[in-house]
C-alpha cells in the first residue's frame, strides 16, 4: 500500500519545479498588478447617516485635515521672518500645496483674471458709494500711506486700486484669528515664525502627506540662511505620517523577529531543514493567492490589509504543522494526510466561516481582509492536502517517541478534570464582567492613536497660536442650491459675529466670507458707476492732489470691466488658489447643497448650539467626535450581528462535520468559554474593548477551534494523542511567539491585537485539554 501511494523521485522534482514556477508567475502578476492604498478611512466604519458621510469626507478631504502647521525657530526675528517669506514663496510655486499663509500679503492669491471681481467680492460698496467724497477720502489716505514704510508695496497697487480693495480682501480672507505680525509675518509668543500650509493631498493619505511634508523640508533646507534654524511641522497629515511610520516600523521589526523565532521553533520541533522549507510552500501559496484575489476584486489593496492578512494567515501555518507532527514512522505522507483530512477540512471551513464576519462588516478594509484570509486558508489547506504530501521525505522521525513528549502527555493526562471546571470558569467569567470598572466599549478612536502626548500638546499649542480651525466642531448649512447656502451664510453672519463678541468662540468662518451670493454681487455690481460718472468723481476727488494725470486709468478700466462681468460662481472661483478653500466649504449632495462653517477657539458649546434655532433644520452644529462615536457604535453592532450569524453557521458546520451534537459541544464549549474569559480578564485589567479587540477575538477563536477539534479526536492510540499534543504545542508556541511580541508593542492597535490573541491562545489551549471528553481514558 505505501508503495502505491508514493510518488517516484523524478515525479517529486517535477511537482516541486512546477509548484515553484507557478508561484513565481503568480508573484510576477502580483508585483505588476498590486496597487497599494494608504487611505486609513478604508478601515473606518462605513457611514450610514448624512452626518457620518460628512465626517468621513472631512476626515480625509476637508480643509482641516489637509492643514499643516509650521513653526520656524532658533534665530532673531528678522532672520526668521526672511526664512518664512522664502519658504512661503517656494511653496506657493509648488502644485502640492493649495494655500500658503504666513501673515504677509500675497496679491497672487487672487489671480489676474479675477482682479476686477474685487468690487463684487469686497463689502465696501455695501456701505459706501463710489462718489467724489468717498474717493477723496481714499486718496488722502493713500497720500499718508505713501509716506509710511508700506510705500514700496502701495506704489505698484495705486494706479489700479487706489481704494485698496485687494488689501481689504486679503485682510478679510486672512484667518479670522491670527497671530501677532512682526516683520510682516506671523509670530508666536515663543518667538517662532508661523505658517499655515494646505496640501492638495488628503489628510488620511500618509504616503501623499509624507511627500508633501518632505517637500516642505526640502524647500526649507534650500532657503539661504536656514542653518541653525529649526522647522517644526504638525497637523492631521503629519500625524498620519508619524502613525503610519511607527506602525509599519514596529510591525516589520516584530515580523522579522517572529519569523526567525518560528524557523528556530520548527527546526527544534522537526529537526529537518527540508521539511521546514517544504512546509513553507502552502503558506507562500496562500499569501500570493490571497493577494491575487484582492487584485481581481478590488481596484486598490490597503497596506493594512496586507500587514494584518499575513498575521491572520498564521492560522494556515497549522495545516503543514499538523501533517508533520502526525506522521508515523514508515507511513507514507499521503496516508497521514488522508487520515487527518476530515478534521483539517472541518478546521478550514470553520475558520473561513469565522472570517466571513469581516466581510459582513461593510468596511472596505475588513472586506479585503476577509477575501485575503479566506482565499489564503483555502489555498493553504488544499495545497497541504493534495500537493505537499507528494514532496515530503519518505523517511520521517516519529515525534511520538520523544522522551519529553511522553512525560508531557503523562503530566497532561494526570491533571484533575472535575466536571464542574466549565461551570467554575463560566461563573468566574460572569463575575469578572459584572464587577469590572469603567466603560465596557471603547468608542473614542483617538484613544487608539500611537502618537505621544507631547506631540499632541505641541499641536494644540500651535493650533491656538495660529487660530487654526477647530477639528471637532463644524457648522453645517443646507439649502436647495449653491446660492441658497450662500444666502443662508450671509444671514448667519451677524449672529456669528455676535457670538464672537460674546467670546463664545474666537472665530467663525462661513462660505460667504469668500464668495458672496449672486444677489449680493449683483447689488454691488449695480452700484458701480459708468465710465463718465467715475471719471467726473475721480477728477473732483483729485483736485489739489499731487497725482499725475491719467494715473488711475487702470482703476477706471477695472471698474468698467466689473460692471459687465458675469457673476462669480463657485465653479469659476475654484480655479484660483483661494477658490480651493471655497470648494472645500461648498459641496453638492445631488438634490441639495451643503455649506460648512469652521470654528476656532470654541469656549461655549451651549451658545453655539443655540445658533441653528429658527433655521428649521437648515443649520446645525456638527460634533465630529460625537458623530465618530455613533459611527463606531453602529459599526460594532453590525459586527456583533455578523459574529452571531457566523456563530450559528459554525455550530451547524461543526455538528454536521462531527455528526454528533455532543461532539460539537466538546469542540465549541471550550472555544466559547475561552473567548468570554479573554474579555473578562481584559475588562478586569481596565481594558476598554475596541473594534480591534473584536477582530483579535475572532482570530483567537479560529486558532482555539483547531486545538479543541484535535483534542476531541479519540483514536484510542496513546501515541497518536502524543502526536496531537506535539502539533498543538508547536502551533501554540508559534502563535504566542508572534502575538506575544505584538502585546509589548507601543502601538495601541498592535498591543490590543497581540494581548487579546495571546490570552486567547493560552486559554483555548488549557480549556481544550481540560474539557477533552476522553482524557480520563488515555
Amino acid at each position: 500500500m505505501p508503495g502505491r501511494l508514493s510518488m517516484r523521485p523524478g515525479g517529486r522534482w517535477v511537482l516541486l519545479a512546477t509548484w515553484l514556477v507557478v508561484l513565481a508567475a503568480l508573484g510576477v502578476c502580483v508585483a505588476q498588478g498590486l496597487r497599494v492604498s494608504t487611505d486609513l478611512r478604508s478601515f473606518m466604519p462605513a457611514p450610514t447617516t448624512p452626518d457620518q458621510r460628512l465626517l468621513m469626507e472631512q476626515v480625509g478631504e476637508g480643509p482641516g485635515s489637509r492643514l499643516l502647521l509650521l513653526a520656524i525657530a532658533g534665530k532673531p526675528d528678522e532672520q526668521l521672518a526672511a526664512l518664512s517669506q522664502q519658504l512661503a514663496a517656494s511653496l506657493r510655486k509648488d502644485e502640492r500645496y493649495s494655500q500658503v499663509l504666513n501673515g504677509s500679503f500675497d496679491i497672487a492669491a487672487l489671480d489676474e483674471q479675477l482682479l476686477p471681481y474685487r468690487y463684487l467680492l469686497s463689502p465696501t460698496l455695501d456701505t459706501h458709494a463710489m462718489d467724489a467724497p468717498f474717493l477723496r477720502d481714499e486718496l488722502e489716505q493713500r497720500l499718508e500711506d505713501l509716506s509710511s514704510p508700506a510705500a514700496a508695496l502701495l506704489k505698484g497697487l495705486l494706479p489700479r486700486d487706489p481704494t485698496l480693495e485687494v488689501l481689504k480682501l486679503a485682510e478679510r480672507w486672512t484667518p479670522p484669528k491670527s497671530p501677532d505680525v512682526r516683520e510682516g509675518v506671523w509670530f508666536s509668543s515663543q518667538n517662532e515664525a508661523l505658517l499655515l500650509v494646505q496640501t492638495r493631498a488628503a489628510g488620511f493619505d500618509p504616503d501623499a502627506q509624507a511627500i508633501a511634508i518632505d517637500g516642505i523640508h526640502k524647500a526649507f533646507d534650500a532657503s539661504p540662511g536656514h542653518a541653525g534654524a529649526t522647522l517644526k511641522v504638525s497637523g492631521p497629515g503629519y500625524f498620519s505620517v508619524v502613525a503610519n511610520a511607527q506602525t509599519r516600523g514596529q510591525a516589520e521589526w516584530i515580523g522579522r523577529i517572529s519569523t526567525m523565532g518560528f524557523i528556530v521553533l520548527l527546526l527544534l520541533a522537526y529537526r529537518s531543514i527540508g521539511s521546514l522549507l517544504l512546509s513553507a510552500l502552502p503558506i507562500a501559496s496562500a499569501a500570493l493567492a490571497g493577494i491575487a484575489a484582492l487584485i481581481v476584486l478590488f481596484p486598490q489593496v490597503h497596506g493594512i490589509t496586507l500587514a494584518f492578512g499575513f498575521t491572520l494567515l498564521g492560522v494556515a501555518q497549522e495545516y503543514p504543522i499538523r501533517v508533520l507532527s502526525h506522521r508515523r514512522a514508515g507511513e507514507n505522507a499521503l496516508q497521514s494526510v488522508r487520515d487527518l483530512w476530515p478534521l483539517l477540512l472541518t478546521a478550514i471551513a470553520s475558520a473561513c466561516i469565522a472570517y466571513l464576519a469581516f466581510y459582513a462588516s461593510g468596511v472596505n478594509g475588513l472586506k479585503q481582509l476577509a477575501v485575503f484570509t479566506i482565499t489564503g486558508l483555502l489555498v493553504a489547506g488544499f495545497s497541504t492536502r493534495y500537493l505537499l504530501p507528494h514532496l515530503l521525505p519518505v523517511r520521517v522521525h516519529d515525534v511520538a517517541g520523544m522522551g519529553w513528549l511522553v512525560r508531557a502527555r503523562r503530566w497532561v493526562d494526570a491533571l484533575p478534570r472535575p466536571r464542574w471546571v466549565p461551570l467554575l470558569v463560566a461563573l468566574a467569567t460572569v463575575l469578572m464582567l459584572l464587577f469590572a470598572r469603567g466603560a465596557f466599549w471603547q468608542n473614542d478612536l483617538s484613544a487608539l492613536t500611537p502618537l505621544p502626548q507631547d506631540l499632541l500638546r505641541e499641536d494644540a499649542r500651535l493650533r491656538e497660536a495660529l487660530g487654526a480651525p477647530d477639528v471637532r466642531y463644524l457648522l453645517v448649512l443646507e439649502a436647495q442650491d449653491e446660492q441658497g447656502v450662500l444666502a443662508l451664510s450671509e444671514r448667519l453672519q451677524p449672529m456669528a459675529e455676535a457670538l464672537v463678541a460674546k467670546h463664545a468662540v474666537d472665530a467663525i468662518e462661513l462660505p460667504s466670507r469668500y464668495l458672496p451670493s449672486e444677489a449680493v454681487q449683483r447689488t454691488r455690481q449695480q452700484r458701480l458707476p459708468d465710465r463718465a460718472t467715475l471719471e467726473r468723481a475721480l477728477a473732483e476727488a483729485e483736485q489739489g492732489m499731487p497725482f499725475q494725470p491719467g494715473l488711475f486709468v487702470p482703476f477706471i478700466d477695472d471698474v468698467q470691466k466689473a460692471r459687465g462681468l458675469p457673476l462669480l460662481t463657485e465653479e469659476r472661483f475654484a480655479a484660483s488658489p483661494l477658490g480651493q478653500r471655497v470648494a472645500a466649504m461648498l459641496m453638492s449632495r445631488g438634490d441639495h447643497w451643503v455649506g460648512l462653517g469652521t470654528l476656532s477657539g470654541v469656549h461655549d458649546v451651549t451658545a453655539l448650539q443655540a445658533l441653528p434655532q429658527g433655521s428649521h433644520g437648515a443649520v446645525r452644529l456638527l460634533d465630529l467626535k460625537e458623530t465618530a462615536e455613533s459611527m463606531v457604535v453602529s459599526y460594532r453592532t453590525r459586527i456583533l450581528h455578523a459574529l452571531l450569524a457566523a456563530t450559528v453557521l459554525l455550530v451547524i458546520a461543526i455538528t454536521v462535520a462531527l455528526r454528533s451534537l455532543r461532539r460539537a459541544w466538546h469542540v465549541l464549549a471550550p472555544m466559547t468559554l475561552a473567548t468570554f474569559l479573554v474579555l473578562a480578564v481584559e475588562r478586569v485589567a481596565g481594558v476598554e474593548i475596541s473594534l480591534f479587540h473584536l477582530v483579535a477575538l475572532i482570530l483567537a477563536a479560529g486558532l482555539g477551534l483547531h486545538y479543541a477539534l484535535f483534542f476531541e479526536r479519540d483514536t484510542g492510540d496513546a501515541a497518536e494523542q502524543r502526536r496531537t499534543l506535539h502539533a498543538t504545542l508547536v502551533c501554540v508556541l508559534s502563535a504566542l511567539l508572534v502575538f506575544g511580541m505584538l502585546a509589548w508593542s507601543s502601538i495601541p492597535v498592535l498591543r490590543a491585537i497581540g494581548l487579546t490573541v495571546s490570552l486567547g491562545v493560552a486559554f483555548h489551549f488549557c480549556l481544550s485539554i481540560l474539557m477533552a471528553p476522553h482524557a480520563r481514558q488515555d
